[in-house]
């Protein structure tokens, strides 16, 4: 993600947001993506915001690298949870067959549909063989900002699977569900596991 105004917000709201996903275990989902890789194994936490979930995944035994475009969420990561994030977009993953799973929970969504493409072959080149991929979107279609100025790109299911299998992804398990997010409106949103 590099929109200055998307991460303008980021900068400007990064302990609300800090505070609005805190939580002192790993949600369901989470928890299957530690249980999917191997004991000690290596995870990438891409867009992970204040580095909570990146925390919770250093508690159960992985090695985590954390990266986000924010400054002030990675000033308020290390801060808050002690965890070394580094600055970084999806433009910064250049591993080959390096992290047995790749973590994107919402932060994929402030792509440009046109590059979805690249970062998705990117990330599927940076997975090991079998390696375990996550992403969180917000469902719907085209692109726009919303109340607070972050620029979203809307997916459906379907397009979601065509563009993963696609980079060579192998989707196995989508939830959907509907949550009050920043912004405070109540959206819909996916979450999809897929395979290397």
């Amino acid at each position: 993600m590099t929109d200055t105004e998307t991460i303008a917000v980021y900068d400007a709201k990064a302990q609300d947001y800090a505070d609005l996903v805190s939580t002192d275990k790993p949600n369901r989902h989470l928890r299957a993506f530690i249980a999917a890789l191997p004991k000690g194994g290596h995870a990438l936490d891409i867009g992970c915001g204040p580095g909570n979930s990146a925390t919770q995944m250093q508690a159960a035994g992985l090695t985590v690298t954390a990266i986000d475009p924010s400054e002030k969420m990675v000033e308020v990561g290390r801060e808050k949870y002690g965890i070394d994030i580094k600055r970084g977009t999806y433009d910064d993953i250049t591993e080959t067959a390096h992290y047995d799973g790749v973590w994107s929970s919402f932060s994929m969504l402030h792509i440009p549909r046109a590059d979805v493409p690249r970062h998705l072959a990117t990330i599927r080149k940076a997975l090991k063989p079998n390696g375990t991929f996550v992403i969180g979107v917000k469902t719907g279609t085209g692109e726009d900002r919303d109340s607070i100025g972050r620029r979203y790109t809307y997916f459906t299911r379907d397009e979601l699977d065509t563009l993963l299998t696609a980079a060579g992804l192998t989707p196995t398990d989508h939830f959907e569900g509907r949550e009050a997010g920043l912004a405070g409106t109540i959206d819909p949103f996916i979450i999809v596991t897929a395979h290397a």
